[in-house]
């Protein structure tokens, strides 16, 4: 079973820790010191998407040496400025990738084991795309 905790530390700020011990800053303000909590839940994607799109391409013996994932999150303007669109674009870097094993690897880790994606999809359209980047720049 998952679990974390969250502490307050002063005035906006609190220590987000998870099953594991590991923990990061957080702030409700933009200003403020640590990650907006809107802005972690686009790094829980694009963080549990790059896991798994790490293991299928090894699995898939493709040589990546890089990857980068830029999310932008479309939210609504008036509380509780629901996410409605969330698009990835990978960034990735390797020798001999095959865009029809970059795209297979996005595919079943969007659709199939990523559980960030397959919590927040009911609620906001999840789209993607790559781009393959040449090694060594």
């Amino acid at each position: 079973m998952a679990q974390a905790s969250v502490q307050w530390i002063q005035n906006n700020t609190f220590l987000g820790i998870d099953s594991t011990g590991y923990s990061v800053v957080l702030s409700s303000q933009s200003d403020g010191i640590g990650m907006k909590p809107s802005d972690m839940l686009l790094v829980a994607l694009a963080s549990c998407t790059a896991v798994d799109v790490v293991e299928i391409l090894k699995k898939k013996k493709s040589h990546l040496t890089s990857l980068e994932i830029k999310v932008i999150g479309e939210q609504d303007s008036d509380p509780p400025w629901t996410f409605r669109h969330i698009h990835m674009k990978f960034l990735v870097r390797g020798q001999g990738l095959s865009e029809k094993n970059i795209s297979q690897a996005i595919r079943l880790s969007e659709e199939k084991y990523c559980s960030v994606a397959a919590t927040i999809r009911g609620v906001a359209n999840i789209s993607w795309g790559f781009e393959i980047l040449p090694d060594g720049e």
